[in-house]
C-alpha cells in the first residue's frame, strides 16, 4: 500500500519534490466534468466491523432463486473435487511459466487442458487461453482478417449479442466492414449468410447453439465459405458438444467458446475461460499459450511453451496478441471437471439439460397465449412468446423465487415479449412444474 500524504506540510513536500505546483496540477489530463467533486473518505474501521458491514451488503444479493436464466451462462453441477485439486500447491504459479524447469505441474496441466479440448471440439489445435468467450471470438475474426488480408466480415445476428458489442467496440478503431445478417425468428438466415460471403470476405461468423437456443448445421455455408477464400468460425457451447456435431466435423476453421460450463462457477460474472481451437494450417496466427510435450536430453517427458516466442506478446501493435499473461487457473479448473466428468459423464449431463429443457417446453406451449417462438431443434435452451411483455413477468416471478429466464428484447428489438428459458442438470421436474404454474398465474 503506497504511503498517501496527509498533512499540508507532507503535500506540499510531495508537490515539491516531484516538480508540481499544486494537487490540481496531478489531474490536469482528466476533464473536470469527470473529476470528483470530493475525495472526503470515511473512517477507518476495525476488522470486525468490516466483516459485519461486508455481511450486511452481501445479504442483500438474493442467491436463493431458482434460476431459469442462461443465455450464454449456465449453472451447471461442478464436483466438488475440482475445488480440491485445483487449489493444491503444484499448480502455483507466479506468472506465466516461461521457466519450464521451474513449472512443470502447470505446464502439463495446459497441455492436457489442450488435448481434451482438441479432442471435445474435434479440432486440430487449442490454446490455453483468453479471457471469455467473447475474447475468443475477436482473436478469432483478427486471426482470420490477418491470415486472408481482407477487411470484411459476416456476422450472424444469431450469435451473442454481448459478444457482437463486444466485436464492434475491439474494432472501432480497425477500419473492417462488419456486415451483421439479421436472424429469421430466432434461426440463422442461411440464404442471407451464404449471399453476404464473397471473395472479400475474411471470416464467417456464427453460433451454435445460437444464442436463442436453435441447433444449426452449418457445413453446407462452410463450404460455401471456403470456396469464397473466408475463413469458418464459430461459437460453441463446450458442454453441448459432447452430444452435437462438432465444428470439427461441420468444417469449421477456428472454434471458439465460453469455457465457464466446464466446472466454473457463475461467480457474479467471472473469472471465466475462452476456449480457442484452430486447425493445423492457423496454428501460427493463434494468440495465448501453446504448449508442447517433447523430451530432454536424457529422453524423460517434459512440456514446455511453444511455436511464439516470448517476445511475440511485447511487440504492440505487431504481436499477434497482447493476452499473454493469463493466468492458467480457470483452465485447470476445465481440465479437471473433464476428467472428473469422463465422456460419458459429459453426455449424460448434456442430455439431461436437453431432456429437462424439452420437459419444460411441451408444458409451457399448453398455457394460453404462450407458444416457442420457432420450431427448430433445440438443446437446453429455448425461446417463447408470451400475451406480455417479458420484463413484467420476470419482475412478478422473481418475487417470487424464481428468475425464469432472459428478456430477448434487451437485445433484439420486436421482441419484447420473447423469453429465453434455460434449463441444467441441476433442475429437477418439480420446479419446471412450479414454474409453469406461476408463468401461467402471471399471465
Amino acid at each position: 500500500m503506497p504511503y498517501i500524504p496527509h498533512t499540508p506540510a507532507e503535500q506540499e513536500r510531495m508537490l515539491q519534490t516531484i516538480g508540481v505546483p499544486d494537487i490540481n496540477a496531478l489531474f490536469a489530463e482528466i476533464p473536470q466534468e469527470l473529476r470528483p467533486k470530493r475525495f472526503d473518505l470515511p473512517d477507518g474501521q476495525d476488522e470486525h466491523q468490516v466483516l459485519h458491514r461486508l455481511e450486511h451488503l452481501a445479504a442483500k444479493n438474493n442467491i436463493h432463486l431458482v434460476s431459469f436464466l442462461g443465455a450464454g451462462f449456465y449453472d451447471h453441477a461442478i464436483p466438488s473435487a475440482v475445488d480440491y485439486l485445483t487449489s493444491r500447491g503444484e499448480f502455483a504459479t507466479a506468472y506465466t511459466p516461461y521457466q519450464p524447469e521451474a513449472s512443470q505441474g502447470s505446464l502439463q496441466a495446459i497441455f492436457e487442458y489442450q488435448t481434451a479440448i482438441s479432442r471435445l471440439l474435434e479440432m486440430d489445435f487449442a490454446n490455453a487461453s483468453v479471457y471469455d468467450g467473447g475474447t475468443a471470438l475477436y482473436e478469432a475474426m483478427m486471426m482470420a482478417v490477418r491470415q486472408t488480408k481482407r477487411r470484411k466480415v459476416v456476422v450472424d445476428e444469431c450469435v451473442n449479442p454481448i459478444y457482437r458489442r463486444m466485436l464492434d467496440c475491439y474494432t472501432s478503431n480497425l477500419h473492417l466492414d462488419m456486415v451483421v445478417v439479421p436472424h429469421a425468428r430466432g434461426t440463422s438466415n442461411m440464404a442471407a449468410l451464404q449471399a453476404a460471403v464473397d471473395g472479400r470476405t475474411a471470416a464467417l461468423i456464427v453460433q451454435n447453439p445460437n444464442f436463442f437456443g436453435v441447433l444449426e448445421d452449418f457445413a453446407s455455408l462452410f463450404d460455401h465459405g471456403r470456396a469464397q477464400g473466408a475463413l469458418n468460425i464459430i461459437s460453441t457451447y463446450p458442454l453441448m458438444q459432447a452430444i452435437l456435431k462438432t465444428p470439427g466435423a461441420m468444417g469449421a476453421d477456428i472454434a471458439t467458446a465460453e469455457g465457464q460450463s466446464l466446472g466454473l462457477p457463475l461467480c457474479f460474472g467471472g473469472p471465466y475461460l475462452g476456449v480457442m481451437t484452430c486447425t493445423k494450417a492457423l496454428i501460427r496466427q493463434m494468440p495465448g499459450r501453446i504448449v508442447g510435450r517433447t523430451t530432454d536430453n536424457q529422453g524423460r517427458d517434459g512440456f514446455v511453451l511453444t511455436l511464439q516466442a516470448r517476445e511475440q506478446h511485447i511487440r504492440r501493435q505487431k504481436a499477434t496478441s497482447n493476452i499473454c499473461s493469463n493466468q492458467a487457473l480457470c483452465a485447470m479448473r476445465a481440465i479437471a471437471f473433464l476428467c472428473l466428468m469422463g465422456p460419458q459423464g459429459l453426455a449424460d449431463a448434456a442430455l439431461r439439460c436437453a431432456e429437462m429443457a424439452h420437459a419444460a417446453a411441451r408444458r409451457m406451449v399448453k398455457l394460453p397465449g404462450v407458444s416457442l417462438l420457432n420450431q427448430r431443434p433445440f438443446a437446453n435452451e429455448f425461446a417463447v412468446t408470451l400475451p406480455k411483455p417479458a420484463y413484467q413477468v420476470i419482475h412478478r416471478l422473481t418475487q417470487r423465487g424464481f428468475l425464469p429466464g432472459f428478456p430477448l428484447g434487451r437485445y433484439y428489438p420486436g421482441l419484447e415479449n420473447v423469453l429465453l428459458i434455460a434449463c441444467t442438470e441441476k433442475h429437477r421436474r418439480e420446479e419446471i412444474g412450479i414454474l409453469v404454474e406461476m408463468l401461467g398465474g402471471a399471465l
